[in-house]
């Protein structure tokens, strides 16, 4: 049976994608920026739109980091105001559960999905550095091995309080509503939380909010298994992607699910153009576009733990070996053993000639589809016909209009295949990722 392909539109925003050089580059936190690619993606007939979040400005030595200068808007409040100005669309926020009370949770994303008649999703994201932890009351205290735990009892109360309410009303003689004696209530004991009392909003139309998850730990793919309804992954290649696919859709029967019950959706960038090739020379000056020279000293850094700003970005690589845990950067995800990727710049570099610069460009921006449009469109179907992914999460490289030309261009033919809606045929995000069946 021909599968269908889901489709969401990541905010590029604070992300190594963009490309802030570029003439038709706009405000990253003003409205008309959500707006444009919202309504582009809705257009489109995307399942959902995007929003990553961000709670500590990223350093490097001290500095803020360059892609975090145009600030960091909260993912709620933005999907609240494009709920009023969307339809259909889903609308998916990157909410921290290290640093929320499921209370807190609950609510706030309960309501926007009823204020958005049940097009909600929330990504859970957890957060163990004591950099970041530094913002709040309990800054650091949090063990990384225990950010799972915390998360998983996080989102089991979320879902307790969410199916607490019950729905079921009686009217008095004076004919006002009363809802019966347990509407709301709710009790936990656990780890980390212990609350009761009574939850303060009825069901949405989709029931609850859908639930996303990022992990790729062994930990992190048991917890989406288990709980998850997408998993935003990071294997945008065919032959990565079929192995993530089959290993975290193995593991859902030991939790009593079906196959279907979970969509895999890896972040993935597209180049698009009148021909093949001149798709790759596009797509090269994105890269080049992408990282100047003092993004690739900086993004060195990160990997060789070091500081590295005497080095010449245009010359050789640095012939130093990495230091794990210098804290040069702070608030990015760091590499637990770099030296076998360091290794790999070095002989990439020396077989192609390619300098610093060079090397960070070819090593760290290589667009996952680019062609003609009829060359990603068969891709992108491929990978989804032959169990790579359900579908993916498009990171534009440029804020608004990044993902024009592939609305214009490669979901026409994606929908003559057959594999994506002409129109949307509910009104809830459950439903476009057939998870209300």
């Amino acid at each position: 049976m021909t599968k269908q392909l889901h489709l969401a539109a990541h905010f590029p925003g604070v992300n190594n994608t963009t490309v802030w050089s570029d003439p038709e580059s706009r405000s990253q936190i003003d409205f008309a920026s959500f707006r444009h690619l919202a309504e582009t993606a809705e257009r489109g007939t995307f399942d959902f739109f995007f929003l990553a979040e961000g709670l500590r400005l990223r350093e490097v030595k001290g500095r803020i980091h360059d892609l975090d200068v145009v600030g960091r808007p909260e993912s709620l409040t933005v999907l609240s105001a494009l709920a009023a100005v969307t339809t259909h669309l889903g609308l998916a926020a990157t909410v921290n559960s290290t640093f929320n009370e499921p209370y807190e949770l609950a609510k706030r994303l309960a309501t926007l999905d009823h204020l958005s008649g049940g097009r909600a999703a929330w990504n859970v994201v957890t957060s163990w550095d004591a950099f970041t932890g530094e913002n709040f009351r309990r800054g650091g205290y949090l063990d990384k091995s225990d950010r799972y735990v915390r998360a998983q009892e996080a989102l089991r109360v979320v879902r307790k309080l969410w199916e607490s309410w019950d729905e079921e009303l009686v009217l008095d003689q004076g004919g006002g509503v009363f809802a019966r004696e347990g509407a709301g209530a709710f009790a936990d004991e656990g780890d980390h939380f212990s609350i009761q009392g009574r939850f303060g909003l009825p069901r949405s139309p989709q029931g609850h909010p859908v639930v996303i998850q990022a992990g790729d730990s062994d930990q992190g793919r048991d917890f989406a298994a288990e709980g998850a309804d997408v998993i935003f992954s990071r294997h945008g290649s065919f032959e990565a992607g079929q192995a993530f696919y089959k290993d975290v859709k193995a593991r859902l029967p030991q939790y009593g699910r079906s196959e279907d019950s979970l969509k895999i959706m890896p972040a993935v960038t597209v180049v698009v153009a009148d021909n093949d090739a001149e798709a790759a020379d596009k797509a090269q000056h994105i890269r080049e576009q992408q990282v100047s020279g003092p993004t690739a000293i900086v993004l060195a850094e990160l990997l060789w733990g070091r500081d590295l700003s005497s080095y010449d970005p245009d010359g050789p690589l640095p012939a130093e070996g990495p230091v794990v845990g210098s804290g040069v950067t702070q608030g990015r995800v760091g590499y637990n053993d770099p030296a076998p990727i360091i290794a790999e710049w070095r002989a990439q570099a020396e077989e192609h000639g390619w300098s610093l610069r060079q090397t960070v460009i070819n090593q760290q921006n290589r667009q996952t589809f680019v062609g003609s449009a009829s060359t990603v469109a068969s891709a992108m179907n491929r990978h989804v016909q032959e169990d790579a992914a359900d579908g993916f999460v498009l990171v534009p490289h440029l804020t608004p209009g990044g993902l024009d030309d592939f609305v214009d261009q490669v979901v026409p033919l994606l929908r003559d295949r057959g594999v994506l809606r002409s129109e949307y045929t509910g009104t809830t995000l459950r439903h476009h990722l057939g998870l209300d069946r």
